[in-house]
């Protein structure tokens, strides 16, 4: 059961920006941190997983399945895309937006099963206080972590968050990326976070994969992607990892 890219290609008009990507079998429960300098086009990825750009060539399989032979509504459903422009212009406080991610294209009437899996959520996340503000009264980290919510409560199968801690200070990166970690695991999710910072990728991704030059071109255990070459040519640095006494790795880089 897994997320499969077989040959992707995609260009902006006469911009190429991938040319037959492959990336195999991306498995359930598995955290992948999508590294890459910026401009190699990991967000135009993320959208082409989701159904939001059609490839040129190739396809993308789940658990088998083509996603171009899904419905909009089915695939949205099962892939859920946490973008970095997260700002909200709703006039709604952040229980009722949540809620109608939760709720998606469900008719009927709101159960307790919704609202109790809303509430939880919210405190998983640290955000209950916020439950009756406005999502528009929010700073930017803020409106991050109802998103990322959004996506929680929604129980995907794919899930891809481009920059999830873009706007959010040290602790809560480390709490966020935990909880993710955590609820890939428990729930089986493919999930694929697109990470600048080398060193929080890292300390919770199982596995890496390189974007870089239109390709995949370094896929692997973060520290055999960080220690190959190719990873110190794509950002044009000098990377070392060293490992701490606590057993977290540590990524060090120098101007090349």
């Amino acid at each position: 059961m897994s997320l499969e890219i077989s040959g992707l290609g995609f260009a902006y008009r006469t911009h190429r920006l991938f040319d037959r990507l492959d990336a195999p079998s991306l498995q359930r429960g598995e955290l992948t941190a999508l590294v890459g300098p910026n401009g190699v086009g990991k967000s135009s990825l993320f959208r082409l997983v989701a159904g939001l750009l059609n490839p040129s060539c190739g396809r993308i399989y789940l658990d088998g399945c083509d996603i171009s032979g899904m419905s909009d509504r089915h695939r949205a459903e099962r892939i859920f895309l946490l973008t970095q422009h997260t700002a909200m212009r709703a006039t709604l406080c952040v229980f009722d937006v949540v809620l109608l991610a939760k709720r998606g294209w469900s008719g009927g009437k709101t159960t307790g099963d919704d609202i109790a899996c809303v509430e939880q959520a919210l405190e998983e996340l640290g955000i209950d206080h916020l439950s009756d503000r406005l999502v528009t009264e929010l700073s930017g980290g803020q409106q991050q972590l109802v998103a990322l919510c959004q996506a929680l409560v929604r129980n995907p199968d794919v899930l891809l968050l481009d920059e999830p801690t873009s706007a959010l200070d040290l602790r809560r990166q480390l709490e966020v990326m935990s909880i993710v970690q955590r609820v890939t695991r428990e729930r089986g999710i493919v999930t694929i976070a697109a990470l600048h910072d080398l060193g929080l990728a890292c300390r919770f991704a199982d596995r890496f994969l390189l974007l870089y030059e239109g390709q995949i071109a370094a896929d692997g255990q973060p520290q055999e992607v960080l220690g190959a070459e190719v990873t110190s040519d794509a950002y044009g640095v000098r990377l070392a990892i060293e490992e701490t006494s606590n057993g977290a790795m540590m990524v060090h880089a120098d101007l090349a």
